[in-house]
């Protein structure tokens, strides 16, 4: 159950777990006085702080916006690091990734995945296993139905350009080995990508 989430009554879980109603609510009170449970009079038992989150219930829970702030916390440090690290497979990758997102300006879910393999590529490339791991559960909220919801109202051609632009100056500095100028172009993508959701969403 996630948080805010109204327990079933007293009488139903003593049902359901064979013990009388009297233990269901002795162990209510022992969650309320641990934080877990608030109790609310006439009203019902609910969750106020799940024992721990799984992976799936995060992601589940992240908004567009905060997918964005994750991306800008660890994507221009990414691109110092592929400018460290970088070799010719990855930069070959990345290429033909710009390249398939270039013949997509008309086609936003085709853009969407070429473009969700290129910042996953950026990833890999840095040669670091958590960074990789990491980015790959960050792209894991893009599949929720709210972010699809925002690459329709966000991808157009005129959008999808830019995009490809800051994509291809991305990889010219990292090529180049210059790791802040990658870093501000990844800055300014992600910066692009931020205000188009946040006008999407009316904020």
């Amino acid at each position: 159950m996630r948080r805010h989430d109204r327990l079933p009554a007293e009488r139903l879980m003593a049902a359901e777990y064979g013990v009388a109603r009297n233990t269901v609510r002795e162990a209510l009170m022992r969650l309320a006085d641990e934080d877990f449970v608030e109790i609310r009079a006439g009203s019902g038992s609910y969750v106020k702080q799940a024992p721990f989150e799984s992976e799936n219930t995060v992601i589940e829970q992240a908004s567009p916006l905060e997918l964005m702030d994750a991306r800008f916390a660890l994507e221009p440090h990414i691109c110092r690091l592929c400018v460290l690290h970088g070799r010719r497979g990855g930069f070959e990758k990345l290429e033909a990734l710009c390249l398939e997102m270039e013949a997509c300006e008309s086609d936003p879910v085709g853009f969407s995945k070429a473009d969700t393999e290129f910042h996953r590529t950026l990833a890999e490339m840095t040669g670091n296993d958590l960074l990789t791991w990491i980015i790959r559960h960050v792209s894991m909220v893009r599949g929720r139905d709210e972010w699809k919801r925002m690459r329709r109202i966000t991808l157009n051609e005129e959008i999808i350009a830019q995009y490809n632009a800051q994509h291809g100056r991305i990889v010219a500095a990292i090529r180049s080995r210059e790791p802040e100028r990658a870093a501000n172009a990844m800055k300014a993508h992600l910066e692009t990508a931020k205000v188009s959701l946040m006008r999407a969403a009316g904020a």
